[in-house]
């Protein structure tokens, strides 16, 4: 029972994590999302050892074994008194919950979603880059997305710059070079970015992690989101812009399948 007093609930001082489980209860990403977990509370000053993660996720692949679903891993600072002001010494409260995989329409996957562009702002954040608890931009922004029937929302900061859509991060392509925005002022480092951006260095891509305005996707030969769960989604429309499914897609999204033997 998560105590009324826990600062998570509190002040949103705490971070997390959602995971892909394949059916085979494997966790391909684990590894980054331990990663960028334990880099978060380091950041955060909250204690938070590896060990403790592994025990809670297995606690949850044990009681859902060999089943595809979806982890959501949550760290909080722990209970604390009224105020802003830390205790000294926090007593972390980390717990797992998991929700059933909503498999993403296979003609989404094929080709590609309309997505809008929203009203809410990025506003800087100097935790820019972290998974933390503060979620309300995205909150509004997907509540704006709903209204629409967008599948997705995009995000801009203070300077109309593209930062990411509402759980998902953006990229686009312009010939042999992969874009995506930086997150220096707003944004979650994606572990599917992360992921991606690996591949196409691997594959020998030049890849540009840069603000840019909004504008510059008008002349991109393709965009897509990811994220953990979806993998790559393509983008076919924002507002009044179109764009084709470019081909390199396909064969990204074969690649995250093949992490989950889907």
């Amino acid at each position: 029972m998560l105590s009324r007093s826990d600062r998570g609930l509190a002040y949103g001082d705490g971070l997390f994590e959602t995971l892909r489980v394949g059916a085979d209860g494997r966790v391909p990403l684990w590894p980054r999302h331990r990663a960028r977990m334990l880099a978060g509370a380091r950041r955060l000053a909250i204690p938070l050892a590896a060990q403790g993660l592994e025990r809670t996720l297995a606690a949850q692949l044990r009681d859902h074994d060999a089943e595809a679903g979806v982890v959501k891993l949550v760290l909080t600072r722990g209970s604390g008194g009224r105020g802003y002001l830390p205790p000294e010494q926090p007593e972390p409260t980390l717990f797992g919950q998991w929700f059933p995989l909503t498999e993403e329409p296979c003609d989404h996957l094929r080709h590609g979603v309309e997505i809008g562009l929203c009203d809410t702002v990025l506003p800087d954040d100097p935790f820019a880059g972290l998974k933390h608890l503060n979620r309300l931009p995205q909150v509004a922004a997907r509540a704006e997305a709903g209204r629409h029937g967008w599948r997705e929302g995009l995000l801009l900061d203070r300077h109309r710059c593209p930062v990411e859509a509402t759980s998902m991060n953006l990229f686009a392509v312009f010939g042999n070079l992969l874009w995506t925005p930086s997150l220096e002022r707003a944004g979650v480092a994606g572990v599917a970015r992360d992921w991606l951006l690996d591949i196409a260095r691997d594959q020998g891509w030049q890849v540009q992690v840069r603000a840019r305005p909004l504008s510059h996707l008008r002349r991109a030969d393709g965009i897509f989101l990811t994220n953990s769960i979806v993998g790559l989604l393509p983008v076919r429309k924002l507002a009044q812009w179109a764009w084709p499914m470019n081909p390199h897609v396909p064969r990204w999204q074969q690649l995250w399948r093949a992490q989950f033997n889907d």
